[in-house]
């Protein structure tokens, strides 16, 4: 779990109904625009109140910690600690627009049979609709094997099909080695299922590699190679085996005309970087239910780009947790966006995985 690198700020019945609609007002505007909000613009946009009872209580947010000066001159913008008040208590999320469920739809339901295919699809699709960097973590596999299967899906290619004893079933497209028959293809599916059968890929694996090196002799060699092509295929459940499927990088530089802009940027980039520690973030993810917000420095590895994580885990038709996929963005996202766009391609991805 990631542990708050900030003490939380007040909650929001603390706050009174001028403090919270003035509060409410200047997160919106710089969500909007990503610029500070001054007590002036308040008072011309409909606050009803003087610009000098405007600054008064601006003042009294900051004091709270609610409300942060990026210069002693300008406006004010809302902190992180700000940012999770408003998302927690004031945030009105909308429902994903019929539009975006057809395109999510049509494009995760045509990558069906294709298991890296889908979760790179599923990466993209938040990556061009939330205007973000899409990721998704791939599954840790910790159910053992049922059965394997290699179906031939004509003369360059194979679908090898893999059921595990929680009724998840994996599909990777292979590319067919030359000269592949029926026999062979029925000869690889033998020795898989004999060695793999009621064991996890991660148990399995240093053992069938051995394995395979032992029964080459007796093995047809287009069925060895379709055995070393299922092995490379399919991931095991350590850290290191598992992919971080990240897409829309550009995305994040759109917004980022400030020379201090760049610098977030560049630091959100190497935090991308972090393989190991952006699973396990996502991973956390996994233990509850439904879409997951991380905001700035409640998380370590996000500290200092100041960056959001909005994430939600794409699970089973038995609720079984497979993964998770997000979006990684500025912490001014449209969360009301987002959110339920998040958690609507997350539902999507776990049917298509299931099909």
């Amino acid at each position: 779990m990631n542990t708050p690198l900030f003490a939380r700020g007040p909650s929001l019945p603390e706050l009174d109904e001028r403090a919270r609609d003035v509060f409410r007002r200047i997160v919106e505007n710089y969500l909007e625009t990503g610029e500070p909000v001054g007590s002036r613009s308040l008072s011309k946009g409909g606050v009803p109140l003087s610009p000098a009872s405007i600054r008064n209580t601006m003042q009294d947010l900051t004091q709270l910690g609610l409300l942060g000066a990026p210069h002693v001159s300008a406006g004010r913008l809302p902190t992180h600690a700000g940012l999770r008040l408003f998302v927690d208590g004031l945030l009105e999320i909308g429902d994903v627009g019929e539009a975006d469920r057809r395109a999510i739809d049509s494009r995760l339901h045509a990558h069906g049979r294709n298991f890296e295919d889908a979760l790179n699809e599923a990466s993209a699709i938040l990556s061009g609709l939330a205007g973000g960097a899409g990721v998704v973590v791939t599954p840790i596999r910790d159910a053992g094997v049922k059965h394997v299967e290699f179906v031939a899906l004509g003369v360059e290619r194979t679908l090898a099909v893999m059921v595990f004893a929680d009724g998840t079933v994996e599909n990777r497209l292979i590319r067919l080695p030359a000269g592949v028959t029926p026999s062979a293809l029925n000869e690889a599916s033998n020795f898989l299922n004999a060695r793999l059968r009621g064991r996890t890929l991660n148990e399995a694996k240093t053992d069938l590699r051995a394995d395979l090196d032992r029964a080459r002799q007796e093995l047809d060699e287009t069925a060895a190679r379709l055995v070393e092509g299922g092995l490379a295929a399919w991931g095991g459940g350590e850290a290191e085996d598992r992919a971080l499927i990240v897409r829309g990088r550009a995305n994040l530089l759109d917004d980022a005309g400030q020379a201090e802009d760049l610098e977030r940027v560049r630091s959100l980039f190497e935090d991308l970087e972090q393989k190991e520690q952006l699973i396990g973030l996502l991973d956390g993810v996994r233990e509850g239910q439904g879409v997951r917000i991380f905001i700035g420095a409640e998380t370590r590895l996000f500290s200092l780009s100041g960056s959001a994580v909005i994430a939600a885990p794409y699970m089973t038709g038995s609720q079984r947790v497979l993964g998770a996929i997000g979006v990684i963005g500025p912490a001014r996202l449209n969360y009301a966006r987002i959110i339920p766009l998040v958690d609507y391609t997350a539902r999507v991805l776990g049917q298509v995985m299931n099909a």
